[in-house]
């Protein structure tokens, strides 16, 4: 499946086509990275995954090939872990997104943040499970209040229920059951096949049962 052939390109955001930014706002809010270089102005998108996701990788560089100089690289991480990445070019377009997702350097929660169905499938590429009937999405990077924000976010856009679910020692967000069918049904149209083994019931990093959850 061409997901650049099936979404259309034509309504751009600025001076990114819709795709574009649709898979930088998931990506944002998943693995992706927005950064200025040394002492430059402007600044550039980081897409880095493990090797295994290498298919997903090149995916994202054909959305955004032509703020691109260089194509993927595979990278030796640390210990055994081989990363395949690729930057942008430093542009004023990211820096814009970098101002709206950035304060003090740190990624941070826009409060006027919204999403479209591409954006949410992104960011459950990125960093979203399955357990059970329950769908997760590993927000452990945020604080609460930003998560708080992301559960209204996905209410009031796609009706989608979800509470805090403890981590060890953070929260992440957790579906509700009966919300899990009506996420998957609003992004499996732009899941790359590779992903499509999240929607099993695998078991995740931690049992849910006994975890305390925030749903207020």
């Amino acid at each position: 499946m061409n997901l650049l052939q099936e979404t259309p390109l034509g309504n751009t955001v600025g001076s990114l086509s819709s795709t574009q930014h649709a898979v930088l706002v998931g990506s944002l809010l998943g693995d992706g990275t927005l950064r200025r270089q040394g002492k430059r102005i402007n600044a550039l998108l980081e897409v880095n995954h493990a090797w295994q996701n290498k298919e997903y990788v090149d995916w994202k560089y054909q959305v955004f090939q032509s703020h691109v100089l260089t194509p993927p690289r595979r990278r030796q991480g640390n210990g055994k872990r081989v990363a395949y990445r690729f930057t942008t070019r430093s542009l004023p377009v990211f820096t814009n997104y970098y101002r709206w997702f950035y304060q003090d350097r740190k990624k941070a929660i826009p409060s006027d943040l919204s999403l479209d169905p591409m954006a949410l499938a992104v960011w459950f590429m990125d960093d979203g499970s399955k357990s059970r009937s329950a769908c997760y999405l590993n927000t452990q990077q945020f604080s609460v209040r930003e998560q708080q924000l992301l559960r209204r976010v996905l209410w009031n856009t796609f009706g989608i229920e979800s509470d805090l679910n403890r981590d060890k020692q953070y929260f992440r967000l957790r579906i509700t059951t009966e919300s899990t069918r009506r996420l998957v049904d609003l992004i499996w149209p732009f899941v790359l096949p590779l992903f499509r083994y999240k929607f099993m019931t695998d078991p995740v990093t931690t049992d849910p049962k006994g975890e305390a959850s925030i749903s207020d």
